[in-house]
């Protein structure tokens, strides 16, 4: 086996053949059979390749012919090293008794069909990074790929960044939008504001608030101020609890490990950027970006480790949105809030981060409008479904849910058709008798 430079053949002068005993760790732990001591040899292959930006080529096929390539990459979810096996038609395959011709089992993240929530939102401490030691994936005990990959399916979830970011949203009231009559201020500053008091009240380790170690201005790490301060908590970070901050900043684009500011400037994160997607394609900007700072496991010091990007309604509203149609769906609402506080009606609008758990099941509506009447009192409570897909599968899962939202209250479906001509607001207002 060799290293090799990225983006080549394998057959470069350039390469640099492995030692034998580090193969041998290498092969004895991917085929299950390796100890501790192979797993550390193996993880420190996959590092340096990494940092080196080199690919590995196995030399399973004759000499002189084009190798089978490898990549190496770290799993952030799971904290795990793998090697990523290269194929394509122009690529040549493993030979048929190569114990690298299977693909590594790494629990990958799957968008599924339809959106995969956690019922509650997640508990503890506000953290990512763990101390325990990172790991190297094995190869599969089953050698069917299709069943590994219905695996994955089953086992997909969502990310725990996200999970806290909407922990966080959810705490800073940016799902939330209130009535009118309160007056509240609907601007960026305003917005982080809020979420950084949210962050006050957060405990990101045993007796460590989140505001410690939270940041809202990239400035800090291009300054790398975050890595000072950091460095400085870590002397006193409770045990059993890795050195860990965050930043969170407003972002128009990412791409790839690529965070575009609004300012043209680029931060650069260790892993691929996460983000929801609607049937494998991104959901346009902007975002609400959550950054994990911490030690990276492949050199000494800090960086920006992993990011979550969460689509957002605008710059002065971080109401959450998991697609375009749901963003316009939220501009007719707030459209609908305005007519309703015309007419002498408080109208509250919530996106729902987190499953409802009803008598029929758990549920999470789209959105949810809390309408109270100034005259007689009277409260009601719309249940919104923003239907932007016209599937059997999506139509069979709403057949499931509705009934279990509908004892939330009115349920209301919006297609894109209706919420763009005057439909969708017609509904909303005809179900609260203006």
């Amino acid at each position: 086996m060799w290293l090799i430079d990225r983006d080549t053949d394998g057959i470069d002068a350039s390469r640099i053949l492995l030692p034998a005993p580090l193969q041998q760790a290498l092969v004895r732990w991917y085929v299950g059979g390796g100890t501790h001591h192979d797993e550390q040899a193996g993880i420190t292959l996959v590092q340096q390749a990494r940092i080196g930006h080199k690919w590995i080529a196995c030399d399973c096929l004759d000499q002189g012919a084009r190798p089978p390539i490898l990549t190496p990459a770290f799993l952030s979810e799971a904290d795990t090293y793998y090697l990523r096996r290269l194929t394509s038609s122009k690529r040549p395959e493993h030979r048929s008794d190569c114990p690298f011709l299977r693909n590594q089992v790494t629990l990958r993240i799957i968008e599924a069909r339809l959106r995969m929530t956690p019922a509650d939102p997640p508990s503890g401490f506000f953290e990512v990074l763990r101390p325990a030691p990172e790991r190297l994936a094995q190869a599969p005990d089953d050698d069917t790929n299709d069943d590994r990959h219905r695996h994955r399916h089953r086992h997909a979830s969502t990310p725990r960044l996200a999970r806290l970011l909407w922990r966080l949203m959810d705490a800073g009231g940016a799902s939330l939008v209130a009535p009118l009559r309160y007056g509240d201020e609907w601007s960026i500053r305003a917005a982080f504001a809020n979420l950084g008091a949210a962050a006050a009240k957060t405990e990101i380790a045993p007796r460590f608030e989140l505001a410690r170690a939270f940041w809202t201005n990239p400035r800090a790490l291009q300054s790398k101020a975050t890595y000072a301060q950091l460095r400085e908590l870590a002397k006193h970070w409770p045990k059993d609890h890795a050195p860990q901050g965050f930043l969170l900043l407003y972002v128009p684009h990412f791409k790839g490990h690529e965070i575009t500011l609004p300012d043209g400037t680029t931060i650069g994160i260790a892993n691929r950027i996460q983000s929801p997607s609607v049937r494998g394609n991104h959901i346009p900007g902007p975002y609400l970006v959550l950054v994990v700072i911490g030690e990276y496991p492949e050199s000494r010091g800090y960086a920006p480790l992993r990011a979550y990007a969460q689509p957002i309604f605008n710059g002065c509203r971080f109401v959450p949105v998991e697609s375009d149609f749901e963003r316009k769906t939220m501009r007719c609402l707030l459209d609908c809030q305005k007519i309703l506080h015309v007419h002498g009606v408080d109208a509250a609008i919530g996106k729902p981060l987190f499953d409802t758990m009803t008598r029929l099941g758990p549920c999470r509506p789209d959105f949810m409008v809390e309408a109270r009447s100034r005259t007689t009192g009277e409260v009601r409570t719309l249940v919104i479904e923003a239907m932007s897909f016209d599937t059997d599968d999506y139509h069979a899962a709403k057949a499931v849910t509705h009934p279990r939202m509908q004892l939330l209250g009115d349920l209301l479906t919006f297609t894109p058709h209706e919420v763009d001509g005057n439909e969708a607001q017609a509904k909303v207002l005809a179900a609260l008798d203006i």
